[in-house]
């Protein structure tokens, strides 16, 4: 009995430190070496032809390039395989094609992407430089393409501070609205550096609304459109140019006529100068 204890004793007893540190050293040597193995395994597998793009599918917008100049002009920027290759670096090549707004990037096992596109829609010119390529897109977002190849002649012409462009083009829609009663078209709104915004019609009239809020421009621009055709009537003249930056009223130079007038409806329409 007291020899089976003393077996039992020794069989408890902890194994020595450089016994221990030299199991463990075994352990992650043999781990090492696993995932050594394992990266040379996949190293390898990455580079096997089987995992060379072989075709490109293009889907969604190609109204302004074809699938097959869209891949002529962003497959040059990609690298890597279907294993290897970053679909960010991807997406950004597409998205660098001229008309392309967005583009979204997916694996299809073993050997193929497919590229869902968006194009831009363009809704406005950008810009008061002459031969300036840039547009506005439905988003207010600026881009450049070639403006031969956008079928809307008529597009309005916007400008603005650099980053203003969404506010231009909202602002657009809402004046639209106001000067809609004129029966006419609003062919340049510019915002200049100092907040001040400036209309053409496609009459040719210029309209300067000057600076405020959103609020304030549009309502006295209202104002204009409400009481414009006492002026225009009494005279039979049409709107060459008014200036709304007035606090009572605003002035008015009609073609051939200049006149002032209050913007209340009940008071004089006008008078000469």
């Amino acid at each position: 009995m007291a020899a089976s204890n003393r077996s039992r004793a020794r069989a408890a007893a902890p194994l020595p430190a450089d016994v221990r540190l030299l199991d463990a050293t075994a352990a992650v040597l043999a781990f090492a070496a696993a995932v050594l193995m394992l990266a040379v395994a996949v190293i390898w597998l990455s580079r096997q032809p089987l995992f060379a793009i072989r075709s490109i599918a293009i889907e969604g917008d190609v109204g302004h390039n074809s699938a097959a100049t869209i891949r002529a002009n962003a497959t040059p920027r990609l690298a890597g395989n279907f294993l290897t290759m970053d679909l960010g670096t991807v997406r950004r090549a597409f998205e660098s094609v001229p008309w392309v707004r967005h583009a979204v990037v997916k694996r299809i096992w073993p050997n193929r992407l497919r590229v869902q596109l968006e194009e831009h829609r363009p809704v406005a010119l950008w810009g008061e430089e002459a031969g300036s390529e840039k547009l506005v897109n439905s988003y207010g977002e600026v881009f450049e393409a070639n403006l031969g190849d956008v079928e809307d002649d008529s597009l309005p012409t916007l400008a603005g501070p650099e980053g203003s462009s969404q506010h231009v083009l909202a602002m657009l829609a809402k004046l639209e609205g106001v000067v809609g009663p004129l029966g006419a078209r609003i062919d340049t709104l510019t915002l200049s550096g100092r907040g001040s915004w400036q209309a053409t019609l496609d009459s040719g009239a210029v309209v300067e609304m000057g600076r405020g809020s959103d609020e304030e421009v549009l309502a006295r621009s209202a104002r204009f459109v409400a009481t414009l055709g006492q002026v225009t009537s009494r005279f039979q003249r049409p709107l060459a140019y008014a200036d709304l930056r007035h606090n009572d009223g605003y002035a008015v130079r009609l073609r051939g006529v200049s006149t002032t007038s209050d913007a209340a409806p009940s008071k004089p329409a006008s008078k000469k100068k």
